[in-house]
């Protein structure tokens, strides 16, 4: 899937997501927000500006979240995102409230909506997992502008093609040709296949 649609899927098919900001003194702060909607150029959610979840949007312009739809563990689906963050104001409220009409009860009246704003997570990157599948599916995208970045397990030239990483891969994503290659769209991240080798020839990225 594209990036465009992993934020599609946050907004349309998880929507209430857990976010985290940062407090004035460092310390981690985590709400649930609902992911309103979302396009070729972010994310959108709204907020009130009396909230200190806004204050914390303000001063640090960041974010991070995750969400995830299923019925259990073993039968759903994650996507967690982190990036930038800015106000938009409140133009864009009336497509937010169409899209999402039950804000319509919380907020009934015009002038009770003054106090809403729109934020928008505009570059950033996002994971997905996906533990429906066997094996496992993963993949990243990034969005805005973000750079990407290689994350995970990788093994090196230094590999002497031994094997000892096969049978400790919990989802057998570990293929042998010579010299190992772990498939990345498969892989937990477990760092089993790190901890084995003999050659030292797995690096963590």
């Amino acid at each position: 899937m594209t990036a465009n649609e992993y934020l599609k899927f946050i907004a349309e098919q998880i929507h209430s997501t857990v976010a985290a900001t940062v407090d004035s003194e460092g310390l981690p702060v985590t709400c649930v927000i609902d992911m309103m909607y979302a396009d070729e150029n972010g994310l959108y959610f709204l907020t009130a500006k009396g909230k200190n979840f806004y204050q914390r949007l303000k001063e640090r312009g960041y974010l991070a979240l995750s969400g995830m739809k299923g019925t259990d563990t073993m039968h759903c689906t994650a996507v967690s995102v982190r990036g930038r963050v800015r106000e938009t104001g409140a133009d864009m409220l009336p497509l937010l409230f169409e899209k999402n009409p039950y804000m319509l009860e919380i907020y009934p009246a015009a002038e009770s909506r003054k106090a809403l704003t729109v934020f928008q997570i505009y570059e950033g990157s996002g994971e997905w997992f996906d533990l429906s599948k066997k094996p496992i599916e993963r993949d990243s995208f990034t969005f805005g502008g973000a750079a990407c970045r290689a994350e995970g397990y990788f093994i090196t030239d230094a590999c002497i093609g031994c094997g000892a990483c096969l049978s400790d891969c919990p989802q057998s994503c570990i293929d042998l040709n010579g010299r190992a290659e772990i498939r990345q769209a498969n892989c937990l991240h477990c760092g089993n296949c790190a901890a084995i080798c003999p050659a030292g020839a797995v690096i963590r990225r």
